[in-house]
């Protein structure tokens, strides 16, 4: 590993060593960490604040951030009951969502509550590496997943999720960051655009009644841009077909913008309504609270394992899995 900062800032409750690794090009900064594979900061120079929520103290990332700017998974968000099905067997994950009985984010042995090891950096870019063992939070097949970030030649941060296992299974892992551009204590300066046509209306638990319906004339049409609503917390389905790169959504504020790329199905936008890090501060040394951030999530639409209508994310045995996100912090013109 050459070019890259490399250091030991924390020891996880574990006992493994939690390592933090800074990539740069041109203006921008990324600060990443082992746990979780989190981006932990991303900075432009001669901008006061950061865009991407968290914390100084690694440590932090191991309790109440541990969604901040982690890779989720094995399957992200939500399966409804922790139910499977697979090859006409059902299984039973973990019920990690107490107030739902729903399998969130993979439970409580899920990507981002372990130390993932950092297998490559150099100035630009740093990989990240996992093994989860058959059978861990019960879901089936030993998968072996890497995270690749790096910060391409237009100052985009560009992340890669790879990942094969050595038995059919289900995965869909996905980015958990949040973001806020002007530096603000709320999204209240900020504007949205979803370029989708339709979304998943969900029940009281998060999990999707059934097929894909029109955003047009809905809460959920976000086409042209608008202030985020407090509680929005849905998926956006931008394809049926997981491979090519397209512009999922915009997020303004100030004199910044976010654009998101992303070769994946869906896009699950909240607006972090649930928010509360008290006591723990963040980058700007106060607690993060209701919608101090947005969390952009490119992924399989959720709950896919029991909806053989939507996209799957089944995957064979040695077939591999690739999805590609691109975050590109940019002033405005």
């Amino acid at each position: 590993m050459q070019n890259s900062t490399i250091t030991s800032v924390a020891t996880a409750r574990d006992g493994s060593d939690i390592q933090q690794v800074t990539i740069a090009r041109g203006d921008v900064t990324a600060t990443l960490i082992t746990w979780g594979a989190s981006l932990q900061d991303l900075r432009l120079s001669g901008v006061a604040h950061g865009f991407a929520l968290g914390s100084p103290d690694a440590l932090d990332y191991t309790g109440p951030m541990r969604h901040f700017g982690s890779i989720v998974g094995p399957v992200a968000n939500r399966i409804a009951g922790g139910r499977l099905v697979l090859n006409g067997q059902e299984i039973q994950l973990e019920q990690s969502e107490a107030a739902t009985g729903n399998c969130l984010h993979g439970g409580s042995t899920g990507f981002s509550k372990r130390n993932w090891t950092l297998v490559e950096a150099d100035a630009q870019a740093a990989t990240f590496a996992i093994t989860h063992d058959d059978g861990l939070g019960n879901f089936p097949g030993t998968i072996e997943a890497r995270a690749r970030y790096e910060i391409a030649e237009d100052g985009a941060l560009v992340l890669e999720l790879t990942g094969t296992a050595d038995r059919q299974t289900w995965f869909a892992p996905a980015f958990h960051g949040y973001w806020n551009l002007d530096g603000s204590d709320d999204l209240s300066g900020h504007r949205l655009t979803v370029m989708a046509d339709t979304y998943l209306p969900v029940d009281a638990a998060q999990i999707p009644l059934g097929a894909p319906e029109p955003v047009a004339e809905t809460a959920f049409d976000y086409r042209t841009p608008r202030a985020p609503e407090p509680d929005l917390d849905h998926n956006f389905c931008l394809s049926r077909e997981q491979g090519s790169m397209r512009t999922a959504c915009v997020v303004a504020a100030g004199e910044f913008r976010l654009t998101v790329q992303t070769t994946e199905v869906g896009l699950q936008v909240y607006s972090g309504g649930n928010l509360n890090t008290t006591p723990t501060t963040g980058h700007h040394g106060k607690p993060y609270a209701a919608n101090a951030g947005i969390a952009i999530e490119p992924q399989f639409w959720p709950d896919t394992p029991n909806h053989p209508d939507y996209p799957s994310a089944a995957i064979a045995p040695g077939q591999p899995y690739r999805q590609v996100s691109r975050f590109h912090v940019t002033r405005t013109p």
